[in-house]
């Protein structure tokens, strides 16, 4: 059987010593398939472009043109972004077969790559594979998912025993699985996706800045009939929040907020949104109403309940979801 080409996206936002890394190990991953990697620079403005561009003509990466990089030019987010890797296409002008989004935080252990190609290869229903996910310090990431609904909602902010055991079906995230697993979405940190899929569903929204575009694109790509599966047996370490600042956030910003209106009204109309984000705040009451009579700590993000209200009071307003423009911009910023 004749390998299908495959074209690696990785997105780099300030972090091209990391960038360069994921580059080294997905080139090394894919040295026996028809591969290209082509990395796409989001605008860093830290000098990002030069270093990347400098050190694949200093590796040799440039021969045949098994590596490219691309300036996007403007930082539309994480979609946007693998958007126009994915429109570039392989150095040809041809299109792949298949496309691998690989994170810039992000690198495949030996072989991961060839599982999850060979696997949709095999299974021509299946339209997206996403891989296991462990840190640096080994612990298993939770990248396999149900799509959000209000029950999953409710149920993830109440956090009680009860609650959870009685909506289970509605959890969003699922465990991390020992076998090859249908489920509704996967991470986009380690993604393969078939093109011709892609043809027929389109890409990401651009809407979306961070947070939700690849939820909406497996939600998506269900509808159309496209299978979504976790494959446990290909793997990648993954440092995570390396470009977002997660980890260092103060407040959650405002485009997460915008992520998931725009991912609720989008697929399920405003009313949903609206009793999805009454659901939401329902179960965080509950929850505090628990921690305060036993006395314990809420670790929620610092004003994250009161962010939600009231980013949700000021969009009730606007006629569609589709009218949000997300932006990298915190709440305490517009107030």
């Amino acid at each position: 059987m004749t390998d299908p080409s495959l074209l690696i996206v990785i997105l780099n936002y300030r972090t091209a010593e990391l960038t360069l890394r994921a580059a080294a190990e997905a080139l090394a991953d894919s040295r026996d398939m028809r591969a290209e990697i082509v990395i796409v620079d989001n605008d860093s403005r830290d000098g990002s472009l030069g270093a990347i561009s400098a050190a694949i003509s200093r590796r040799g990466w440039d021969a045949d043109n098994r590596v490219r990089l691309i300036d996007a030019g403007r930082n539309g987010g994480f979609g946007a972004g693998n958007n126009v890797g994915i429109r570039a296409g392989l150095s040809d002008g041809s299109r792949a077969d298949f496309v691998y989004l690989l994170n810039s935080d992000a690198w495949p252990e030996p072989g991961t790559i060839r599982t999850l190609l060979d696997f949709m290869q095999d299974r021509p229903t299946v339209g997206m594979a996403g891989s296991a996910v462990r840190g640096e310090d080994g612990v298993d990431h939770q990248t396999a998912f149900r799509f959000p609904s209000i029950a999953g909602e409710f149920e993830s902010c109440a956090r009680i025993g009860p609650i959870s055991r009685l909506l289970a079906r509605h959890i969003v995230a699922l465990p991390c699985y020992e076998t090859a697993t249908r489920v509704d979405w996967v991470a986009g940190a380690s993604l393969m996706m078939r093109m011709d899929m892609l043809d027929r569903i389109g890409l990401f929204d651009e809407t979306f800045f961070l947070y939700f575009e690849e939820t909406e694109l497996c939600r998506r790509a269900a509808r159309a009939g496209w299978e979504c599966w976790y494959l446990p047996a290909g793997r990648v370490i993954h440092i995570g929040s390396v470009s977002t600042g997660m980890k260092n956030w103060a407040r959650v910003p405002t485009y997460w907020f915008d992520s998931r209106q725009h991912y609720f009204i989008k697929v399920h109309g405003r009313t949903y949104w609206m009793a999805a984000t009454l659901a939401h705040v329902g179960g965080s009451l509950l929850f505090r109403l628990r921690q305060f009579i036993s006395r314990r700590k809420v670790d929620d993000p610092p004003h994250f309940l009161r962010d939600l209200v009231v980013h949700s009071a000021r969009n009730l307003t606007r006629s569609s979801g589709s009218e949000v423009r997300l932006a990298p911009r915190f709440l305490e910023d517009r107030q």
